[in-house]
């Protein structure tokens, strides 16, 4: 196995091929991959203080030492160390389990295998063997094993294809060329390998993907390196059959590693809260322990001196009668005031029983395999059930305030289909039949069959009328198809006798795709031709070849490409790009058509498609000739060529003829619109992290309703400098305060509504079942959205603008920011919490996503098709983001509020239970004596009354999960910790001080006046602690079954189950079997009126109050599951039921504002690709190359 090297700082890096000994000189990481937390050394001792970080273990920990000691203790040390080695012991194996997990993954990884060159030969290699100056030989669809630099490919001019999803999500091929002075070594040229000396001097190891500086010294030359030389870790190599690389950074020094996270130790809100809380029982525990340890000081100094002959004490106590008496009466007094102290703070240890984390530990694994058995959350397709990996986190699943989320592949599927167009004025996609009719789309529909065309496709089309316009030769259907079957930079190849394209977006192979499905099919380019397969109105197929002049190459300023062809002497313009980039450069001869195909246009858009709009021109030859001569000089300009080819592209892409406009469906996961709409509502901010193009990512929002026509504005940040990048920030700010306060001022009630909601308050309306529900009132503030773009998020997280950035931010519901790198992602979410008092989950499917997971409270991966990092380092797993909204509103609003009543009741029956004996001190002296017996503390938490409560944290719901799907307002109770806080504790603290008091007085009450038949007094020690304990069992089992909301089976069987074994165990233990010292005692007090009455009266009396009090706030107070829970028992009376609708508090219906959303448009590849077609550099070798030796065109002198 590989180990892991330090690195040493650096500052540049320098590194020699096929030269060991000059590498080891500096101690570079070797390609060993460690994401776990613990070794087989350092688990014992980090992990123990991981577990004491928790207070209670320390508190335990400290009492255990004074129990050790006899003159204080009261109790055996027995009764602390098992459980608390237990508790101890339980965490460390699920720990080590979990962590075992990470150390599988980290072998798998580890001990894939590369070919490098070792000892004059290629040998088979574990990638943790890899060192940094090894040569590496890859080939097609394997995994780049570490930072290389490219030296040579099996392809034209030595470049190569790869897929750079596990980096940044995107699955669009991207182009990486090795340099000239290395490009000449061949496939099996080993022997020249072997002999390659070059020196590469370049960046330290750090996190940018995007950039690499550095220099290659060979044969006594320096040459530049750029990125386009460097395949990535985490890399897929395509469409290239082999490449050699060396390597530059390795392991944890590579830049995917560099920007994934280190693994965390997690934990809940709820165990920060119960820190503090522990904290303060501690400090109450230590006041009342003062409190009893002074009293018995003054009792000791009045009375308990006279009373040595009966209850001497201690040998070693001053003035004790055992003794010399020596030493004054206040001496003794304070010796034993002070051991007092200590056997009471034994004595009250149980208000925090370690019990607590054991009970906690076991709901969160019940909590976890709930979510593990979840039916619904299982995607049959890919047969991958829901899965918690930890368990430790299940509750804050119900706290969720701002999701991050990554889009291609997590949103997405990352499958782009053809779905509508607009040609001529007409639109084109929905299900109709030969004659235009409209037909309803259902499973019986039938798709049309394009199996008569051998190059077809899977493409899905239900509009028979747009094949008969072009079985029929319509000439704008002719038109259209083929613009979009020579308008583009795909390149072509043959597999096994299929077509197939690689194309550098998803989209533009979507539509190349769709008009060869048409009957246009791309079949081959070269530098300076591109031929296509047209059907004709007689249905053959004829070849045309059309030879490209020129490419006008897409940019994101531009927002278009354009080609010019040429056939049989006819010189085109083809244009295809967003629409309100070619609608400003169209004739005036196309207006009524650009009227008609606007609306189209916004119908797509509507629906979330990504548009394009496609225009041609006709080119007279002398007008050519001269725009040709004015774009060869810019081509050739040494000063501001990039703007004058803009300048240039912009004379001859005017006056064009719109001919329609494509609408691409990039197709989102099922059901992604209603899970984003349904936690929008539960109050949960929705921030999107891409590494995709802006306008690809607003397109997305709009069509999984994240961003939506209702929202009152959406901000867009572009600056490139931080001073625009501040301004930009401010206005938006301003503007929403602006925008806010007019909303105010309109409705005078939106701050009362919102306050209404947060705290899970919501007004019905009934109506009869079947009829439609309208609402009534003014509906709710739309919100804003807010589009960050990568350059702007740079200067955004800086340290004088991350504030201004985080305030922007979090007054809009929903945040998408682009182009972002891996860390930035991780930076962003840790922004928020770090400055938030929120609960924050990531959410992705690839590495790119790795880090941010990592930094967010809870990180959940999804098993997509960008491999299994983004899952093994999350904390749950599912195959379908739709799943987020069940695990979210349902699994943790349930595993929320079932915490929060098991901790409030836990507490509150221990305080009853501990605080009895500090009522029973004052009548015994302050001697700490407990009122119950030994038997009855040591299994009243395990035995008596865990059960009910474990039942109800494991079973118990206020709703069930589809009222908590239907009404999503039910989780904002979560996001304000309603359920469990210092409050709630306090109110806890308080029942359980009045129940303690009600349950001693009464039983003390009771018997202090009682006469057995033969005329003893009834009260005895015995009799109180039988009387006493009676009680307590029967009010806090009772309690647990007043906050029982769903019975099962379950919870009455361990619930009336207590209350028997409470008995049953006490028979056994009081019999005349074991000799007990409470022998007979249940005998003695079964046979008696006063103990039963008693029990009942007290019972009766205590929960009485908890009704009244209960009972009031529902009629008082209600909230929102409140009433489901009673309009469902309502519903389920009634024949015929009542549905119910949420009905808003306020009675103004507001006007929205309507906005364009065509904001985004379907081209998402990068700038730069038609130089390569056209210089010929990008033209694969085999069939498709047509022609060799062609004479230049303006585009090739261009490149």
């Amino acid at each position: 196995m590989g180990k892991r090297k330090v690195s040493v700082l650096e500052t540049e890096r320098k590194v020699y091929s096929n030269d060991p000994p000059s590498n080891q000189v500096f101690n570079y990481a070797n390609n060993y991959i460690c994401t776990s937390k613990y070794t087989i050394l350092s688990f014992l001792p980090l992990n123990l203080f991981e577990q004491f970080q928790r207070i209670a273990n320390t508190y335990f920990l400290i009492l255990l030492i004074l129990q050790v000691i006899p003159w204080i203790s009261s109790l055996t040390w027995v009764t602390t160390v098992v459980p608390l080695v237990l508790v101890l012991a339980l965490t460390a194996l699920k720990d080590a389990y979990d962590d075992y997990q990470r150390h599988q993954s980290d072998n798998e990884v580890n001990n894939k295998e590369s070919m490098v060159l070792r000892d004059g030969e290629f040998q088979s290699e574990r990638w943790q063997n890899v060192i940094v100056g090894d040569i590496i030989r890859m080939k097609d669809d394997e995994f780049v094993a570490a930072d290389l630099l490219l030296l040579a490919t099996s392809e034209p001019n030595s470049l190569c294809y790869i897929e750079t999803a596990e980096l940044d999500g995107e699955t669009n091929l991207k182009v990486r060329q090795a340099l000239t002075e290395t490009a000449v070594i061949g496939e099996d040229d080993v022997p020249q390998l072997s002999r390659l000396q070059c020196e590469v001097i370049c960046e330290a190891p750090n996190n940018v993907l995007s950039k690499f500086e550095g220099t290659l010294k060979l044969n006594n030359d320096t040459l530049p390196l750029s990125n386009d030389q460097i395949l990535l870790r985490g890399c897929v190599l395509r469409n290239t059959k082999w490449c050699y690389g060396l390597v530059i950074f390795a392991g944890q020094d590579t830049k995917l590693m560099k920007n994934s996270g280190q693994a965390k130790f997690k934990r809940t809100q709820t165990d920060r809260l119960l820190n503090t809380l522990i904290i303060g029982i501690v400090v109450f525990l230590l006041l009342i322990t003062l409190a009893c340890a002074i009293a018995c000081g003054v009792w000791e100094t009045l009375t308990g001196d006279d009373f040595q002959v009966y209850l001497p004490w201690e040998s070693f106590v001053p003035h004790t009668i055992l003794g010399t008496k020596a030493g004054s009466k206040a001496a003794g007094s304070t010796v034993i005031s002070l051991l007092t102290f200590f056997s009471y703070l034994i004595l009250f240890n149980t208000l925090v029983p370690i019990s607590l984390y054991v009970s906690v530990e076991f709901l969160r694994q019940i909590q976890s395999l709930w979510i593990n058995w979840d039916a619904k959350m299982y995607y049959e397709p890919k047969d991958t059930a829901a899965k918690a990996r930890t368990t430790a986190l299940n509750e804050e699943l119900g706290q969720i305030e701002y999701i991050f989320s990554d889009k291609t592949g997590t949103l997405t599927q990352n499958i782009m289909t053809f779905n509508k167009c607009s040609i001529g004025g007409r639109s084109f996609g929905d299900p109709a039949d030969w004659e235009g009719n409209p037909i309803q789309l259902d499973d019986n529909t039938p798709k049309h069959d394009f199996s008569k065309n051998k190059w077809c496709d899977k493409l899905v089309w239900y509009d028979k009328m747009l094949v008969r316009c072009i079985e029929e030769g319509d000439d704008s259907c002719m038109q259209f198809f083929k613009l979009l079957s020579l308008c583009h930079t795909v390149m072509a190849e043959t597999k096994n006798g299929k077509l197939v394209y690689q194309a550098q977006s998803p989209d533009e192979e979507a539509l190349v795709g769709a008009a060869r499905n048409f009957g246009f099919v791309f079949k081959s380019r070269s530098p300076s031709t591109v031929t296509i397969d047209v059907v004709d109105k007689d249905g053959e197929i004829k070849e045309e070849v059309y030879k490209l002049l020129c490419i006008l190459d897409f940019n994101n300023v531009r927002k278009r490409m354009s080609v010019i062809v040429e056939k049989d002497g006819k010189i085109q313009l083809l244009c295809k790009g967003a629409d309100t980039t070619v609608n400003a450069r169209l004739s005036k001869d196309s207006a009524d058509l650009l009227t008609k195909t606007s609306v189209h246009l916004n119908e797509y858009a509507n629906e979330g498609l990504r548009t394009l709009a496609l225009a041609h021109k006709e080119l007279n030859r002398q007008v050519y000739e001269e725009w040709k001569e004015k774009h060869y000089q810019a081509s050739i300009s040494l000063t501001d060529r990039e703007q004058k080819l803009h300048d240039v592209y912009e004379l001859i892409e005017v006056e064009m003829t719109l001919i329609g406009a494509t609408a691409i469906e990039d197709k989102l996961q099922d059901g992604v619109p209603d899970a984003i709409a349904n936690l929008a509502n539960a109050g949960i901010k929705i921030w999107v992290l891409t590494g995709d193009k802006q306008e690809t990512a607003i397109n997305i929002g709009y069509s999984s309703k994240l961003l939506t026509s209702e929202m009152e504005e959406v901000f867009v940040i572009s600056g490139e400098t931080h001073e625009d990048v501040k301004q930009q920030l401010t206005d938006a700010r301003d503007q929403m305060k602006e925008l806010t306060k007019q909303f105010s001022m309109h409705t005078d009630g939106a701050a009362m509504e919102d306050t209404d909601m947060r705290s899970g308050l919501v007004s019905f309306q009934e109506h009869n079942a079947g009829e439609e529900s309208h609402p009534t009132g003014e509906e709710s503030f739309g919100g804003f959205g807010i589009v960050i773009n990568g350059h702007s998020l740079v200067e955004g997280l800086s340290e004088s603008l991350e504030m201004l950035l985080l305030e922007v931010g979090c007054m809009c519901k929903a945040v998408i920011c682009c182009r972002v790198t891996p860390l930035q992602k991780a930076q962003v979410v840790d922004l928020v919490k770090n400055h938030k008092s929120s609960i924050t989950l990531a959410i992705g499917d690839g590495a790119n996503d790795v880090s941010m997971i990592k930094t967010a409270h809870i990180g959940v991966g999804i098993s997509g098709q960008e491999g299994m990092q983004a899952v093994l380092s999350s904390d749950f797993s599912f195959a379908q983001f739709r799943f987020l909204e069940r695990l979210l509103l349902v699994h943790g609003r349930w595993s929320y509020l079932r915490m929060c009543k098991f901790l409030g009741y836990f507490f509150y029956k221990n305080f009853s239970f501990t605080l009895t004996h500090f009522w029973f001190a004052w009548f015994i002296g302050f001697s700490a004596q407990t009122v119950f017996d030994a038997a009855f503390i040591a299994i009243y938490n395990v035995v008596y009354t865990s059960a009910p409560i474990v039942m109800l944290g494991v079973f118990d719901q206020d709703v069930n999960d589809e009222y908590s799907l239907e009404f999503p307002k039910l989780y904002t109770p979560g996001l304000t910790a309603m359920f469990f806080n210092k409050k709630i504790f306090a109110l806890s603290l308080l029942e359980g001080i009045l129940t303690s008091c009600g349950i001693f007085f009464f039983s003390y009450g009771c018997l202090i006046d009682g006469i057995e038949h033969d005329g003893k007094d009834m009260v005895s020690l015995e009799t109180l602690s039988f009387m006493s304990s009676s009680i307590l069992i029967a009010v806090v089992t009772l309690r647990c079954a007043l906050d029982t909301n769903y019975w099962t089976p379950f919870s009455h069987v361990f619930i009336w189950g207590s209350l028997a074994i409470f008995y049953i165990v006490h028979g056994i233990l009081y019999s005349d079997v074991f000799g007990y010292e409470y022998v007979g005692s249940l005998r003695h007090m079964g046979g008696t009126a006063v103990y039963w009455l008693g029990l009942l009266l007290c019972v009766v009396g205590i929960l009485v109050i908890v009704v009244s009090i209960k009972l009031a706030r529902l009629l008082l107070n209600s909230n929102l599951s409140d009433k489901l829970r009673h309009k469902a028992s309502i519903q389920r009376a009634k024949a015929g039921g009542k549905a119910l609708t949420l009905r808003p508090k306020t009675s103004i219906r507001r006007e929205f504002r309507t906005q364009s959303i065509r904001s985004g448009y379907a081209f998402a590849h990068e700038e730069g690709f038609g130089e390569l077609i056209t210089s010929g550099r990008y033209i694969r070798r085999g069939d498709n190359a047509q022609v060799t030796n062609q004479e230049p065109n303006a585009a090739a002198v261009n490149a």
